[in-house]
């Protein structure tokens, strides 16, 4: 189901009342069989006025571009957490998989770390295992970020068969060189540069209290 673009009638406003005003200037100048100086003065004015108001709804459609368009994502609606988990670690990810969901256009998140898938959280996917991909070792490996703002377009896409088969992006964001939180999007080219830095900075958190967590967890 398409997202409606409530900011679509505000952009096309400003072009439809110059068309109008255009029309109306233009009959009202036909109908007029004796011309006086003041009318063509006031008309003037008025083409004027009407040039600058479509103008102005042509740079609002490149200022304020249409909304990609979204789609429900085919899933169940869930939420997964590794029973094994400390409460304190339990805790973090609900918080962060939360403000992801609410905050975002994030539809289903998912936090693998040391091989372990430790949550499921939103539309939730077919499979419940991540297999790492190519797509998925490349950020381990290199420490950065992945973005893919149109996951059809991707070949590589194929990997990402724990998300909801038509997720529409994804951002594979690194958890330290361990894991990665994962994350779906209903919405191609829909994260903003705002998105990926704090989702960056939420990643980082995760890791400290995974880290902690194991330490606390090894044998002294």
């Amino acid at each position: 189901m398409a997202r409606p673009d409530q900011n679509q009638v505000l952009r096309q406003l400003p072009i439809a009342v110059g068309v109008m005003a255009g029309t109306l200037l233009l009959i009202n100048r036909l109908l007029t069989q004796a011309l006086t100086d003041s009318q063509a003065r006031s008309d003037a004015v008025g083409v004027i006025i009407s040039a600058v108001l479509i103008l102005t709804g042509l740079l609002w459609q490149r200022i304020q571009p249409k909304l990609p368009d979204a789609v429900e994502l085919v899933g169940e609606q869930g939420f997964e957490l590794a029973p094994d988990l400390p409460d304190a670690v339990k805790t973090e990810l609900a918080w962060a998989s939360h403000l992801l969901l609410t905050n975002t256009v994030t539809r289903s998140v998912l936090v693998w770390y040391g091989g372990t898938l430790l949550l499921r959280r939103g539309v939730l996917g077919r499979e419940a295992e991540v297999t790492p991909g190519v797509i998925l070792q490349r950020v381990l490996k290199t420490q950065k970020p992945v973005y893919l703002v149109n996951l059809k377009l991707y070949p590589g896409g194929v990997e990402f068969s724990y998300l909801p088969e038509n997720t529409q992006g994804v951002i594979v964001q690194p958890i330290g060189s361990q894991g990665a939180l994962i994350l779906g999007a209903n919405a191609p080219r829909s994260y903003t540069q705002q998105d990926e830095t704090w989702i960056a900075g939420l990643a980082d958190k995760l890791e400290n209290t995974l880290q902690l967590a194991e330490s606390e967890l090894k044998p002294t």
